[in-house]
């Protein structure tokens, strides 16, 4: 099958045929009209002639003297060659001719109609008289006092001189055609030349079949794509990407920092560098975004931006974070209690058993009195894991954590509190860990609303006001290993219970976390 023309050649042929049919029919109507303004300027000159020489006196004069040929065929003669005129012809009222252009002509009647003349009327017409075809005007000369004519002035142009006139108007034509039709033919070229750089040298079929696929390919994909130019103006956005991100109906042509999107990601999608797998935090989800900038021929043509939705995945992922610190927690556990066993041991093949009966209750007592505490202040069991969990990561890294209060019963699922408790208690363990004195404080309780509150305090640095104030935002830029997203997934968490997030100042000297959760169920 033939490969179609393409786009901006058919382009190219209808301005050239729509410039060539313009100037042939404007050649047309500029001969036309010349043709037309060549014959009445003729026409108007005779007229102008003949009243003149009509209304000389002298012509009266001479009319009425024994040989008017003699004095009226040197005046007609110098008229006619000043006036560039064919013919001056001046007669009796009887047609005879006083005077001609051909000397052998004067006395023999006129050739032609006088019109309306003799009614004092000027009368125009064109003639084939002796001189050939000719535009001609009679003009009545009348006695000053008025009176019936007395004799007739013709005056006329031969139509062979009218269409000499003429081909010199039509070069004259010709040659501004020609300029319009170069200069048209030169611009169709140029926009044909940018037509084809713009479309890619494809036909119409091709430009519809790929915007059909393309339109389809957009709407069946899952993943949200986000298309920008260089100035970080929207040009095209799916389906997908409009849910993920929020977007308004009228996001086309608008700047990308213009919609309230996370400072990280439009910055990701208006840099010159590739971004694969950048993990932010909007809204309620958590999104995967890659980004790449365009180019075509070298030249930048903007940015495509990828996103997936991601949060489910994320919530099961801290819990396996929170797992994998339970393992870790439960194997210092057991080195820690192989240790005592160990001990107790010792002291029995020493010959102390009362000193290894007192150790081993002593150790139990301890570890009992802790997981009672902690169990009795929380009620949710995957909680008081996670806790118990966490006090033994806290022995083994010489942090002093404190653990106080009671967990009212929440519309907040296990993995909620998972993700609030987890990641606000890995993060003051980070806090402290330069710390002089390294202490850690959570707190369980309700408001007065009777909504669950969780607060952490630290003995860290603490935050500053800035830092304090954008924290909670450190998600939107941070890379996809996972590091640094756990206070937005806290923010985002509290937020989509009905509550929020609030950050102070310490009296441990750090910073203070206290989260507020959905009511009673």
């Amino acid at each position: 099958m033939p490969r179609p023309l393409p786009v901006a050649r058919q382009v190219l042929l209808l301005q050239v045929l729509v410039v060539v049919v313009l100037v042939v029919a404007s050649i047309a109507l500029a001969a036309y009209d010349a043709r037309r303004d060549t014959r009445t300027e003729a026409t108007d000159k005779a007229v102008a002639v003949a009243r003149s020489v009509a209304d000389s006196p002298a012509v009266a004069a001479a009319v009425g003297s024994i040989d008017p040929s003699s004095s009226l065929q040197p005046y007609a003669e110098r008229v006619r060659v000043d006036t560039d005129v064919d013919f001056v012809t001046i007669m009796a009222p009887d047609r005879t001719r006083f005077t001609h252009p051909d000397p052998a002509n004067i006395g023999k009647p006129f050739i032609g109609d006088l019109g309306d003349a003799p009614q004092g009327r000027t009368f125009t017409q064109e003639y084939a008289g002796t001189l050939g075809p000719s535009v001609r005007a009679v003009v009545p000369a009348v006695p000053v006092g008025g009176g019936d004519p007395v004799a007739y002035v013709a005056v006329g142009i031969r139509v062979s001189s009218i269409e000499q006139r003429l081909r010199s108007d039509l070069v004259v034509i010709g040659i501004a055609a020609t300029v319009v039709l170069v200069v048209g033919l030169a611009g169709a070229w140029l926009v044909s030349r940018r037509l084809r750089r713009q479309t890619h040298g494809m036909g119409e079929l091709e430009m519809t079949r790929m915007y059909e696929y393309y339109n389809a390919v957009l709407h069946a994909v899952r993943e949200g794509l986000l298309l920008v130019d260089p100035d970080g103006c929207v040009q095209l956005v799916n389906d997908e990407a409009r849910r993920l991100l929020d977007l308004p109906d009228d996001v086309d042509g608008r700047r990308l920092d213009d919609l309230g999107l996370p400072p990280g990601l439009v910055e990701a999608a208006l840099g010159r560098t590739a971004e694969s797998d950048d993990l932010y935090v909007m809204g309620d989800r958590v999104l995967v975004v890659s980004s790449s900038p365009a180019a075509w021929d070298g030249r930048d043509v903007g940015a495509v931006v990828s996103l997936r939705d991601h949060t489910e995945l994320r919530s099961v992922t801290g819990e396996l974070d929170v797992v994998r610190g339970l393992t870790d927690s439960l194997r210092a556990q057991t080195h820690e209690a192989a240790n005592r066993l160990h001990t107790v041991v010792s002291l029995v093949e020493m010959g102390r058993p009362e000193q290894a009966v007192a150790f081993a209750t002593e150790e139990l007592e301890v570890t009992q009195r802790l997981a009672d505490d902690v169990v009795e202040a929380v009620g949710d069991p995957v909680v008081a894991a996670l806790l118990l969990g966490k006090s033994a990561e806290a022995r083994e890294r010489g942090v002093e954590l404190d653990v106080d209060g009671e967990l009212p019963e929440t519309t907040a699922s296990g993995r909620d509190l998972v993700t609030v408790l987890g990641n606000l208690v890995d993060n003051a363990f980070d806090a402290v860990a330069d710390a002089a004195v390294r202490r850690v404080r959570v707190r369980l309780g309700d408001d007065a609303a009777g909504r669950a509150v969780v607060r952490v305090d630290d003995s860290g640095p603490g935050l500053g006001d800035d830092e304090a104030a954008h924290v909670l935002e450190r998600g939107w830029t941070t890379k996809a290993e996972g590091r640094g997203v756990g206070l937005a997934l806290v923010g985002q968490t509290a937020r989509r219970h009905g509550g929020d997030v609030v950050i102070e100042r310490s009296d441990l000297g750090g910073a203070a976390f206290t989260v507020t959760l959905g009511g009673t169920p």
